[in-house]
């Protein structure tokens, strides 16, 4: 019976007011047997709990990261010449070794994640999450990411360089780089590895957590509580 009467508030809000924002904002504060404001504000923290508990302990694993082809951290440009390098004098194992390296930093660091995301995910309001059911595929993923993206690189940043230089890929790569750099008619590079390490870090966290929010926006099947398909049901 409350689902039935749900559906004709919305039909009867829709008619009146003709628009998915007018809808939103004509709901009721708290929970009177329909979809509240409330609701969709708890709706949206579930749906970022969703893809944080599902697609980031993914990327915390080992091999979260460097068997992830939509993550997996490749070399930058400048050290792309120094791996080719290395292969074609016969060095293929010292690249492959540093390649993994790099993504278990990543994969360190993502751990250190989550208490930041319960903290923004802890503060969204109604008006934010109107906004994020309003907004584009990624909208819940553009919220955290502009809430957490600061606190994300101080926290990774550290760890990342720590790492690097505890399984050795700083000494590696140093040790890459100066071979490559002593090969004739090449030009020295000499990239910092703690800052693109962490920016792709970062970059693979919201990937997989944008891909997880298309899915609950897209598939019915993906909304995993009662809540989750109620309010979804509503940009449907």
């Amino acid at each position: 019976m409350k689902k039935v009467i749900f559906l004709f508030t919305l039909v009867f809000i829709f008619n009146s007011c003709g628009s998915l924002n007018e809808i939103v904002n004509n709901l009721p504060q708290s929970s009177s047997g329909v979809l509240s404001q409330a609701d969709i504000g708890m709706g949206l923290k579930q749906a970022l709990d969703q893809g944080i508990n599902k697609e980031v302990s993914k990327l915390m694993a080992k091999d979260g990261f460097y068997k992830n082809e939509l993550v997996k951290i490749v070399l930058p440009e400048e050290l792309q010449k120094v791996d080719n390098g290395l292969r074609k004098i016969g060095l293929s194992g010292v690249a492959d070794e540093g390649l993994k390296l790099l993504n278990r930093a990543a994969e360190d660091a993502t751990k250190e994640a989550l208490p930041i995301f319960v903290d923004a995910v802890k503060g969204i309001s109604f008006n934010d999450a109107k906004q994020i059911l309003l907004g584009d595929q990624r909208a819940a993923t553009t919220y955290l990411e502009n809430s957490t993206q600061q606190a994300l690189y101080a926290k990774f940043s550290p760890i990342i360089n720590n790492k690097l230089g505890e399984v050795g890929a700083t000494k590696l790569w140093s040790g890459a780089i100066t071979k490559y750099n002593a090969l004739p008619l090449t030009s020295d590079v000499n990239p910092d590895l703690t800052d693109y390490v962490t920016q792709k870090a970062l970059e693979g966290v919201f990937k997989m957590i944008a891909q997880e929010e298309t899915q609950i926006r897209s598939k019915v099947s993906s909304r995993g509580t009662d809540l989750l398909q109620r309010v979804f049901a509503l940009q449907d």
